[in-house]
């Protein structure tokens, strides 16, 4: 059975655009493609889950940024407060992506370049028998650090399972891993691979009995969700810009600034306060300015948001989050009603990222064929990550697909046609 919310989809009678409106919310998708160059390649791009195609006004702000005079932080000359203006810009536009305080983001070149730092910090006060808890749902860069902070330190990495039939990651087995020795706990707002979106707050409620620290990694749950660091109980946040079309850097979002006081300083320079204690400079400033253009951006998906940055992303990722619960609806109904394919998982909260099988086909003669008719989707073997728990491996791996905000039913009808072929 089905499980996902269907929104009313609309389709206008001029050129097959779309439209949704839900409770006074509209998303007009054929305005939001036309804010991309790359849609002229002529491919059905969905590869969201590596990340989404660029808007004009990031690419713009990247380049202006790069012809202006930018120098390093600290003088009393314009190019130099040009820099100190672009990192502060980046700060607070990361801050109201998240609701969260500008003097809490930490901005570097990735989210998994971040989460590294950090693990290298926070384990310089972890001991023998320490433990941390990881999910089988989380992208490697959620996993990885916490592993190497643990065999390093001699820590024990307890392991959060995920429905192999729905791909959910239940809370209630929570209140068994998290013990009195539960240093942190790493989990993923959602997951690019099968889109299914853990209980967050659920999951924080039984890492606060022990004051163990709450790390999120909402990079594929921000494009489409709208966040809130308070309303997740997440200590820290990570993102990464390019999952929304932003240029390639990433930040993460301590709810509590002062907690960055208290870690050990990984900068280069000595007595770095704050977000500095975990950056290595210089920045990349025309990314930077990127990174601002990227969250207008989405702050503009809705083109009847207004107020404040923060309040306009609210309107714009609601907008989005419904739009793309129809679209990604329909697509699930459409490929489970093909006999030889079969949908994996069937999470009730998700995000527009999803995988399938093709009995009989490999996942790598799969996306050859979409490849063919020109649809951009990735084969994944199964042998490692959330895949490899669920068995995929044995019947040829999956095809991994992704919706964006630019995608419509048009795209989405051209794969279940190619899909449709491999029967």
């Amino acid at each position: 059975m089905n499980r996902v919310d269907v929104p009313a989809l609309t389709r206008r009678a001029s050129g097959g655009a779309q439209s949704n409106t839900v409770a006074g919310m509209a998303f007009d998708v054929a305005r939001v493609r036309g804010l991309f160059p790359a849609l002229g390649d002529g491919w059905v791009h969905l590869d969201a889950p590596a990340g989404m195609q660029v808007p004009e006004q990031v690419a713009t702000a990247v380049s202006t940024a790069l012809r202006a005079p930018v120098s390093g932080p600290g003088g009393i000359f314009p190019a130099s407060q040009r820099a100190e203006a672009i990192v502060d810009a980046a700060r607070r536009a990361v801050a109201d992506l998240v609701g969260a305080d500008p003097a809490g983001v930490v901005l570097g070149p990735s989210s998994a370049v971040l989460l590294q730092r950090l693990a290298d910090a926070l384990s310089e006060g972890w001991f023998l028998g320490d433990e941390v808890v990881v999910s089988r749902l989380d992208h490697p860069a959620n996993i990885a650090p916490w592993q190497r902070a643990a065999q390093r330190t001699g820590s024990v990495v307890r392991w959060a399972e995920v429905d192999i039939e729905t791909c959910e990651l239940p809370a209630w087995q929570y209140d068994e891993l998290v013990t009195d020795k539960c240093k942190l706990v790493a989990v993923t707002a959602a997951s690019g691979s099968v889109g299914s979106r853990p209980d967050l707050a659920k999951i924080a409620q039984a890492a606060r009995r022990t004051d163990a620290l709450v790390v999120v990694d909402a990079s594929s749950a921000a494009p489409f969700v709208p966040l809130d660091i308070t309303s997740m109980d997440a200590d820290v946040v990570a993102v990464s810009a390019n999952a929304w079309g932003g240029p390639p850097v990433g930040a993460l979002v301590f709810r509590d600034p002062s907690r960055l006081d208290l870690l050990p300083s990984v900068a280069v320079e000595p007595g770095a306060r704050g977000p500095e204690r975990l950056e290595l400079g210089p920045h990349a400033y025309p990314l930077l300015a990127g990174l601002v253009a990227s969250v207008e951006y989405l702050a503009g998906l809705d083109d009847a948001a207004v107020g404040p940055r923060r309040e306009r992303l609210l309107t714009s990722l609601s907008s989005v989050k419904a739009y793309q619960a129809g679209l990604l609806a329909n697509l699930i109904n459409e490929l489970r009603s093909l006999r030889h394919v079969m949908v994996i998982g069937d999470a009730m909260r998700r995000v527009p990222a999803l995988a399938f099988t093709v009995a009989g086909v490999k996942s790598t003669e799969g996306v050859e064929h979409l490849a063919e008719r020109g649809v951009c989707a990735f084969a994944d073997s199964g042998q490692h990550g959330v895949f490899s728990v669920l068995g995929v491996g044995e019947v040829g791996g999956a095809i991994r697909v992704g919706l964006a905000h630019y995608t419509n039913a048009v795209e989405v009808d051209e794969l279940v046609r190619a899909v449709a072929e491999l029967g």
